[in-house]
């Protein structure tokens, strides 16, 4: 909300020497955050100049240029010749004379220049020129504003250029700033100035007559709350649209962020930044019967302000006549009735719409506009009577309008629920030890009405704070009001027994360690196709079923994903389009895994501001689909750089399971590699994970064709584990085995095996047979050359054994290794390779 100063001073006591560094620092102290300072880009000397004569002088371009002599004054150097292109004026007129040393809008710095064969000393400006709107068809001429100021006066003060605006930031719950009576109030809470409220008139005066009463017909109520409340209506007659905005007013507008749009529309949005209520002027000669509030039907179709035609939904809140939807409700009007040049009677509207209603349409046809930006926040019930008689005001007193006894009221009682208010409550929650009066006190200033009992308030608050809905947010309000600085900045004491569950920190281990490892964590969109998720969500590549988002951010990537790597393959894709072409990269995050014949989602979603019950709960949560956490990582280029003297090292499946090693050790699980197929992956090179009989993820390198199409140049290896699974079958948690103090032995050994046998089932025959002695046991070669009959290959294992109580000999060593030689030999058929 942008706020001039001199709009201010007129609803609060703002000291003549206040900055707006210390208006916003006021604001700041009753929780405002202050955004910016704004100013017209202007400085002097700009003066009022009378045109004394004009020589018309065509040019070789085919131009016509005016040689103008302006008198400025004897104070800045009397009469002065100066060029000019335009023809609005005569001689006689006053205008806005730029001199030189003058800077405007751009910034535009004057200066004496000679141009058209004569040397113009200063520049005679327009409004746009002057930052007070768009036009740019003549120049500024004062008797079209209705302003016979002297010559040589100060034109800046004279057009309210020297004004200034502080712009706060409005937070949703607090709808009511988004008003000059909003921000004055808060002023005064803040400095204890005194206020002045706009809106206090004599009801007497507010009511609007008849004939033009509105009729709300809503067939379908947005939970229940019937879209329009109050509607206000009152009629001007004989308006002139070609009268000219005040200067000060186009100034106020202009610093709070709205260009002049002509003096009816102008001044139905002065008000609105007055008084916070939105308002609409309808060309009453052109609306065709009475005016109806109701819903749209289906198929029905508006063309709106903006020249855009627009279909209707079922729940938008139309404003209709006769002839149809004249406007949507709260957003904005329709093109039909406008108000233009021709507009000679007006009909003003001011009505109390509902905000859910109005917050759903704006978003629903990307229209926020200033009023949906008011009506979905909350706008004071009281106040529309007070906006359309005011608008009326103004259009009598600067469009020449008469005010008539036409109009009419739909009339709602409002009603304002009480809050009990604990005494103590306040304290205990704030953790400051505010008087009774203090408490009271507080309340009584943002205008709450309040009554004392034996051990409590009875609090009802101020129609214009919808925010104030329990004992909470009067608290909120009371520590506010008596500034936030009284809070002790202490900490509290956390209960015992909190923390990280094992889960979290299984999670944080895993994501930990994957970075030490030399892997960069990525963080994609949860968004794929179905093509994506059929692919990589299956081993078989098998249609299966998949979330789609009923407003999804990329219509190509409709689908919730069912696994990481799509989002890998993008991340992927995109580095190596910006040059970086070895990665090593990885993500850890929730997939969607809706299961077959199950319907998911539900249209009955609860009103926000209140608890659903538990049953509605565990209706919400069933419609979720199941989610599981996994960890995925995918590896490219080279893992290590050429050097002089050593080649590049490319990435491949051995960096792969090391990585799938890492995940293991953090999570405190053994993982165990089988040959396996999946449709993503390359024929021969990729495996499936598991812990004992339970499949918990892949790994292996991406077919050719799953790589070309994500444009990944060369190979890709990646991998995918369910790190739920993984760490639910970690169990309890990991203890380090001491270290002993013994030596190791150290063995080698080379077994004749059939081709087709994986090498991770010999390599649990061997550690079934070797026994406790042996510490660990790693693949070292794989040889199907010479010396290896055809259909076999010879597979090298390294075998580490070691004792906790003695230092092992050679022959038990050897004893250890043969007997799991041994278990091979009878369940393979494995021989000792020569």
């Amino acid at each position: 909300m942008r706020v001039p100063l001199s709009w201010l001073r007129e609803y609060v006591d703002l000291a003549a020497d206040a900055t707006p560094e210390d208006v916003l620092a006021a604001m700041v102290s009753v929780g405002f955050e202050e955004e910016d300072i704004h100013r017209f880009e202007i400085s002097g000397p700009v003066v009022v100049g009378q045109v004394v004569s004009i020589e018309a002088e065509a040019q070789s371009n085919g131009k016509t240029i005016n040689w103008c002599q302006v008198d400025v004054g004897e104070a800045h150097g009397g009469v002065r010749g100066i060029v000019c292109g335009a023809h609005n004026f005569v001689a006689g007129d006053k205008v806005v004379v730029t001199l030189p040393g003058a800077v405007l809008p751009g910034p535009f710095p004057i200066a004496a220049r000679k141009t058209y064969g004569h040397v113009s000393d200063g520049m005679i400006a327009s409004a746009r020129e002057l930052g007070l709107g768009d036009e740019h068809n003549g120049i500024l001429v004062l008797a079209d504003l209705g302003i016979d100021a002297p010559v040589g006066a100060d034109a800046i003060a004279l057009l309210g250029l020297d004004d200034v605006a502080v712009e706060i930031n409005v937070t949703p719950d607090r709808g009511y700033a988004f008003s000059l009576r909003g921000v004055a109030r808060e002023y005064s809470h803040a400095t204890g100035a005194t206020f002045r409220d706009p809106a206090e008139r004599d009801f007497a005066e507010l009511q609007p007559g008849t004939g033009h009463t509105a009729i709300v017909d809503d067939q379908a109520p947005v939970r229940g709350r019937v879209g329009a409340s109050e509607f206000v209506t009152r009629v001007v007659r004989d308006v002139d649209p070609s009268r000219p905005t005040p200067p000060w007013m186009i100034a106020r507008l202009s610093l709070a962020g709205m260009r002049s749009l002509g003096i009816l529309i102008d001044i139905t949005n002065y008000v609105m930044l007055e008084l916070g209520q939105p308002l609409h002027g309808y060309d009453l000669d052109t609306l065709s019967g009475g005016i109806t509030v109701r819903r749209a039907t289906a198929g029905e179709k508006i063309t709106t302000l903006d020249g855009q035609e627009r279909a209707l939904h079922v729940e938008d809140l139309l404003i209709t006549d006769d002839s149809g939807p004249i406007g949507i409700a709260g957003v904005m009007g329709g093109g039909t009735t406008e108000m233009n040049d021709a507009t000679r009677n007006v009909l003003i509207e001011a009505a109390t719409f509902d905000p859910v209603t109005i917050a759903r349409s704006a978003r629903r046809h990307k229209l926020p506009s200033e009023a949906s930006k008011r009506f979905e926040r909350g706008v004071d019930p009281l106040i529309p009577f007070v906006a359309a008689r005011r608008a009326a005001d103004l259009m009598v007193e600067l469009a020449g309008g008469t005010l008539t006894d036409e109009g009419g009221a739909l009339f709602s009682e409002v009603f304002i629920g009480e809050i009990v208010l604990p005494a103590g409550f306040v304290q205990g929650l704030i953790g400051v030890d505010y008087t009774d009066a203090e408490i009271t006190g507080a309340l009584e200033t943002i205008g709450a009405d309040v009554t004392t009992g034996e051990d409590s308030w009875v609090v009802i608050p101020p129609t214009w704070r919808p925010d104030l809905t329990d004992k909470w947010t009067l608290a909120e309000e009371v520590a506010r009001i008596h500034g936030l600085d009284r809070i002790p900045s202490v900490l509290p004491t956390p209960p015992s027994g909190r923390g990280l569950t094992a889960h979290q920190q299984g999670r944080r281990r895993v994501a930990n360690a994957l970075a030490a490892a030399g892997f960069v964590e990525t963080s994609a969109f949860p968004f794929t196709s179905d093509v994506q998720n059929d692919l990589h969500g299956s081993a078989s590549g098998e249609k299966l079923p998949s979330i789609r988002l009923a407003n999804a951010l990329d219509g190509q990537a409709p689908y919730l994903r069912r696994s990481l790597i799509p989002g890998l393959l993008q991340i992927a894709h995109r580095n190596i389009s910006r040059g970086f072409t070895d990665l090593a990269i990885f993500e850890t995050g929730v997939v969607f895994l809706p299961e077959p014949g199950v319907t998911y989602g539900t249209d009955d979603v609860p009103p926000l501001g209140a608890r659903p019950s538990d049953e509605k709960l565990a209706e919400l949560n069933a419609s979720i689909p199941p989610q599981r956490r996994h960890v995925a990582a995918l590896l490219t280029g080279n893992v290590s750089a050429r050097q002089p003297g050593r080649p590049a090292e490319p990435a491949g499946l051995a960096e792969a399971l090391d990585a799938v090693r890492v995940i293991a050790a953090a999570a405190g699980v053994e993982i165990d590699v089988e040959q396996g197929q999946r449709a993503a992956l390359h024929p021969g090179r990729s495996g499936v994970l598991r812990i004992g009989e339970t499949e918990v993820g892949y790994v292996g390198e991406l077919h050719p064709d799953v790589a070309a199409d994500a444009d990944l140049p060369g190979r890709a290896t990646v991998l995918e584990l369910d790190l739920d699974g993984i760490l639910s079958l970690a169990g309890a948690s990991v203890v380090a085995a001491s270290l002993s103090a013994f030596p190791a032995a150290t063995q080698d050994v080379s077994l004749v095996v059939p081709a087709e046998l994986p090498a991770a089932e010999l390599r649990a025959a061997l550690i079934e047979g070797a026994g406790d002695l042996l510490e660990s046991l790693r693949l070292v070669d794989d040889y199907r050359g010479e010396g290896v009959p055809e259909g076999s290959k010879s597979l090298t294992f390294a075998l580490r054994f070691r004792a906790d109580d003695r230092t092992l000999t050679a022959a038990e060593a050897t004893a250890a290794k043969l007997a799991g030689v041994a278990v091979a030999t009878e369940r393979f058929g494995a021989t000792l390779r020569d």
